[in-house]
């Protein structure tokens, strides 16, 4: 054995002790300038450009010498980011609105006519649901015009939207299939503020006209375009959790001499219920969210209607409200419409949580676990 090949073990090592060095430097390098960019930009610094440049050259240089290590940095970084914006967004939103709830309390849901229970009252009245000269605000109308629009927006897309799933993955031919699935995921890209439209110019008009409406604008009509918005959204997501279930059921089905009808209805369907109830909440989760088309059609009236159960009135949706007014608020006015965004991102967070616990129960059982 050569004296060469005796040291080749430990140079080897050195060189992989000063690559970790050189790794380790970077990542520090690097991460320091990110953190000075943070800093300076909060700062509102023009300086925030030097840091910035310093760790694109570290990113550079680390990507032209060690490429994995740097890409593994940067999607761990990227990681890291989305979090902290995100939590950074929500603190901002629930610091903004805290004077409203601290003024408001319980009152923020109140209504006209105290909430009394076996004589005890739970909600003190308010003079006015919403007045911005006297700092009453209560999100009780738009809540109501938010749920009244999400419920006519499911009743159209939750049906309409399993029918259509359910041609597709089970009995559409090949061609129809690859020609609609395509159009229905391009139909779920398309702006609200288009539907918005459209419903305001078409639909709003047609109602007026031919209906004799006794206003433009109602619940109903918002509820029914989000339906239609929220249609493609069921209808793709319900397809996917279809398609997911094994054909070895299918196949077990029709050996037992089960029709197609009744494959789909007690085979298909129950084993991708969890996925379907998915892709309605989902559906349920865009209405409640939707903005630009309840703007455009509502007439944006901070009460509730009268009679209460009235779908034709007009009344105000949480995400209306924020886009309808915050052009001219400020002060308590523009806390009270981050309060509306609380009550919102809340409610849709919910939602979400709640839709992927059964994309999650639907894995588990199609996986064969429990």
């Amino acid at each position: 054995m050569t004296e060469q090949s005796l040291f080749a073990p430990g140079r080897q090592l050195q060189r992989l002790l000063a690559v970790d060095r050189e790794i380790g430097s970077l990542a520090a390098g690097g991460g320091g300038c990110l953190v000075a960019t943070f800093v300076l930009f909060v700062l509102n610094s023009t300086l925030a450009v030097v840091p910035l440049a310093g760790f694109l050259a570290v990113t550079g240089y680390g990507w032209y010498a060690h490429q994995a290590e740097t890409a593994r940095a940067l999607t761990f970084l990227a990681t890291v980011s989305t979090i902290l914006i995100l939590g950074l967004i929500t603190v901002y939103v629930f610091i903004e609105a805290l004077p409203v709830l601290q003024r408001m309390g319980v009152r923020l849901f109140g209504f006209t006519e105290p909430v009394e229970v076996v004589g005890v009252t739970l909600i003190p009245s308010v003079d006015s649901f919403w007045s911005t000269s006297q700092h009453t605000y209560s999100l009780i109308p738009m809540i109501w015009g938010t749920f009244v629009t999400t419920l006519i927006a499911t009743a159209i897309a939750a049906p309409l939207g399993i029918a259509a799933a359910l041609f597709l993955a089970e009995i559409a031919p090949p061609l129809v299939r690859e020609t609609v699935k395509p159009g229905v995921e391009i139909l779920a890209g398309i702006p609200s503020i288009v539907y918005g439209y459209l419903g305001f110019v078409v639909l709003n008009t047609f109602l007026y006209e031919n209906l004799e409406m006794a206003n433009l604008g109602s619940l109903f009509l918002v509820g029914l375009v989000i339906g239609l918005m929220a249609l493609p959204t069921v209808v793709s997501v319900a397809d996917d959790a279809l398609t997911s279930v094994p054909d070895s059921m299918r196949d077990g089905a029709v050996a037992m001499g089960l029709t197609e009808w009744q494959t789909m209805k007690s085979i298909t369907l129950p084993a991708a219920l969890s996925g379907v109830s998915a892709a309605v909440l989902l559906g349920i989760g865009r209405a409640v969210g939707e903005t630009m088309a309840a703007t455009v059609i509502l007439g944006h009236s901070q009460v509730l209607p009268d009679p209460l159960q009235d779908v034709f009135d007009n009344t105000e949706t949480l995400t209306s409200l924020i886009a309808s007014q915050y052009g001219n608020a400020n002060g308590l006015h523009m806390n009270a419409l981050f309060t509306a965004g609380v009550v919102l991102f809340v409610t849709v967070l919910i939602l979400s949580i709640a839709a992927r616990r059964i994309e999650l129960r639907m894995d588990s059982k199609l996986g064969g676990s429990q």
